[in-house]
């Protein structure tokens, strides 16, 4: 099984980190099972964050190969609500982000969801990402609480959880959450105790319930 963790310029390293730490151990424990590498639309490259540190896309991303896509969010500034007809700020997190877009990247995240065996996951503002490249209309996801409205406001069903799980689209609020994403792609795809062992061997206990559209619905 092949996970690759996108890179785009201006991306926050915490959401690649996390996640990419998880799945390697997870791969490290099942013997295999599992491998992961950093990718780019663009091929091997060295790829700055919006933070000054770069990390090295090794290989393109290839949703005819992947099994795992993670997506990242970018790290910025965020605009306040009335700067909304001033300059935007390069450095924002939503210029980042429609930079992403300019790119092939939302061509093959298209190719990604569209194919039945790939499971497209994203972090924070990752989520937002595909919201923006018009990938999850009509689907429930989660991101970084500051951008919950703006979710929605793109015909996605936003869910105030720190995992949603929506079939072949999972995504995970805050930066932190990226562990908590690994740590539910490994149990999903490699079983419980894979992702037991690397729960462990991280020190870290998984916050909340993972979302999903399943159960009776709660009484307001």
């Amino acid at each position: 099984m092949l996970a690759q963790v996108v890179l785009f310029d201006g991306f926050d390293p915490l959401d690649v980190i996390a996640p990419f730490e998880v799945l390697y151990a997870g791969g490290t424990v099942s013997g295999g099972a599992l491998t992961v590498e950093l990718v780019s639309a663009e091929g091997a490259r060295e790829v700055p964050s919006g933070n000054g540190v770069s990390l090295r896309a090794t290989a393109r991303l290839d949703p005819g190969r992947a099994d795992v896509i993670v997506v990242p969010g970018a790290v910025g500034s965020v605009p306040a609500p009335d700067t909304v007809d001033d300059e935007p700020d390069p450095d924002s997190i939503p210029v980042l982000l429609g930079n992403a877009l300019t790119t092939e990247l939302p061509v093959l995240l298209g190719a990604a969801v569209a194919r039945e065996d790939t499971l497209v996951t994203a972090v924070c503002g990752g989520s937002l990402l595909l919201a923006m490249a018009g990938l999850t209309e009509g689907r429930a996801a989660t991101t970084h609480h500051l951008g919950l409205d703006l979710l929605d406001a793109t015909g996605t069903t936003a869910v105030a959880a720190r995992v949603v799980d929506d079939g072949d689209l999972v995504t995970a609020a805050g930066v932190t959450s990226g562990l908590d994403l690994g740590i539910h792609i490994l149990e999903r795809e490699l079983g419980p105790r894979i992702a037991h062992a690397v729960e462990r061997l991280f020190a870290h206990e998984r916050r909340g319930v993972v979302w999903r559209a399943e159960g009776p619905v709660p009484v307001s």
